[in-house]
């Protein structure tokens, strides 16, 4: 045989032994393989996006028209309920309620003049009463003449006409006080329209006239928010808005602050669905909000829908055939891998899914998938860090 032919032969066994040692380890050596470990006290969250908004927002302006010459706010200012914003000139205007005033003040003079009158009237009414009824007695005893005591009878008459007449000038006199006073409190209604008051407890977040600003009637001054109301829109998948209830605890991670998070909780569920994105719309309140909170920025929101006492799970990628809350994965059983078909409780954020059912109390999951896995192989476990 050539040194050639010898060498080739060589190489050939070589070959033939790499490969059958190859085929016994594949085949008879042990897999090392990791396992999942149960997992205690997992929150199970659904994961939503959305924006910081107000709920209670307003654009606050004057109900009358005017110049704009007072502003006593800013945005950014937090104003209490009642708190000046802003005034028009109500020069005009106050000359109006001073008028109105000086007339109720005159009504009033008028008032106590005809008081004064009624008092004359029924003053003069007693005197001609009594100088009729002694004239009546006199004609009777035939010591006056008819004439005399018919002058007297007139003179009565015409006393208490005097009476009713000033009586009747009494209720004139004080029907146009109470018309005065009612004109009044319309023109100091008026003059307090020109001033401008935050109507709540409120942050101001734009103004939108500067002074000397000539305004129409209900033309926007301030863009008010009611801090107490703020609060995250988010929108949830579909498939997974039927598990949120109004008062489940939520994190909220604003984009300006991505390693913070606020507590907060689900307070309201919207009953209607986007029909185009297919997504339900939740508002999540803070529990205690943020002193700077940025309305109109991107929030996330990690609602909390259930907290597992206990759960084995497994990542995503170990499980085959995935459907229908259905899979196959891998276990140690006896020292040998086995497949099982299991059933799948929650799925969480990170991809993990916990698996209720399918697999023996003493069976042992495989948490990652590796070349080589067999029914059958001896297995050995790994003692790597586990989730």
């Amino acid at each position: 045989m050539s040194r050639r032919r010898l060498i080739l032969s060589l190489v050939a066994l070589a070959f033939i032994a790499g490969a059958m040692f190859g085929a016994w380890v594949l085949l008879f050596s042990p897999v090392t393989v990791q396992i999942a470990r149960i997992n205690c006290d997992v929150a199970v969250q659904v994961y939503g996006l959305g924006t910081v908004e107000a709920r209670v927002t307003s654009k606050v302006g004057f109900t009358v028209s005017g110049v704009l010459v007072d502003l006593g706010a800013d945005v950014g200012d937090r104003v209490a309920k009642g708190a000046v914003l802003a005034r028009l000139d109500d020069r005009e205007q106050s000359a109006r309620v001073a008028r109105a005033r000086a007339i109720v003040e005159q009504a009033e003079a008028n008032l106590q003049k005809a008081t004064a009158g009624l008092d004359k009237a029924q003053a003069n009414y007693v005197n001609a009463k009594s100088m009729n009824e002694r004239q009546q007695k006199l004609v009777q005893s035939h010591t006056t003449s008819v004439e005399t005591a018919e002058t007297t009878k007139a003179a009565e008459d015409a006393a208490r006409a005097d009476v009713s007449l000033a009586t009747s000038e009494i209720a004139v006199a004080r029907a146009t006080i109470t018309d005065a006073k009612a004109q009044e409190q319309l023109e100091s209604a008026s003059l307090d329209l020109h001033t401008l008051k935050s109507p709540y407890d409120a942050m101001v977040t734009a103004r939108l006239k500067e002074l000397g600003s000539a305004l129409g009637t209900g033309e926007a001054v301030f863009t008010l928010i009611d801090p107490k109301t703020v609060w995250v829109l988010a929108y949830i998948d579909e498939s997974k808005a039927g598990q949120i209830k109004v008062g489940e605890p939520a994190e909220i991670v604003l984009r300006s602050l991505p390693n913070q998070r606020f507590e907060g909780h689900v307070a309201r569920v919207e009953p209607e669905s986007d029909r185009v994105n297919e997504e339900r719309r939740i508002e999540i309140t803070f529990d205690h909000l943020p002193d700077d909170f940025p309305l109109g920025e991107q929030a996330e929101v990690y609602v909390r829908t259930v907290r597992l006492p206990q759960a084995l799970l497994v990542p995503e990628a170990a499980i085959e055939g995935l459907g229908k809350n259905r899979g196959t994965v891998w276990t140690v059983e006896g020292g040998r891998l086995q497949r099982r078909e299991v059933t799948l409780g929650h799925r969480l954020l990170d991809g993990r899914y916990e698996i209720t059912g399918g697999i023996a109390d003493e069976a042992k999951l495989v948490s990652q998938l590796r070349s080589g896995l067999r029914a059958g192989r001896a297995a050995r476990i790994s003692e790597g860090p586990s989730r």
